[in-house]
């Protein structure tokens, strides 16, 4: 896998503004949010999407979502939000590295898009 600007992010290479981060994932906020609480949480581990996870891979899935959710709730998101995945170029996705958009702070509108 080719080094992604989430890698050099998760190397201090470029800066973040980070909301969480442990030995297995890090969470930081979009640079160009669609909603007012707009993070990123990742793997620290270089996966491409969800098409390349593996059943080695499900523990860390389930931790990537748990610390969404979390965070949700520290960032007072009661009302509501939303978890994403792109996955591959026509579902969207533009970095190279699984990610987990977490929306909130707003009515988000069905379907997304």
């Amino acid at each position: 896998m080719a080094e992604t600007i989430f890698a050099k992010i998760i190397s201090r290479e470029i800066p973040a503004k980070i909301e969480y981060e442990d030995d297995h994932c890090m969470a930081f906020h979009d640079v160009a949010p669609q909603a007012p609480t707009h993070l990123l949480v990742i793997p620290k581990q270089p996966i491409v999407n969800l098409a390349a996870v593996t059943d080695d891979d499900t523990p860390l899935l389930g931790h990537l979502v748990r610390v969404a959710t979390q965070l949700a709730e520290r960032l007072n998101l009661a009302d509501g939000y939303r978890l994403v995945v792109n996955c591959g170029p026509h579902g969207g996705q533009t970095v190279d590295h699984l990610h987990i958009h977490l929306l909130g702070g707003r009515p988000l509108r069905w379907p997304p898009g």
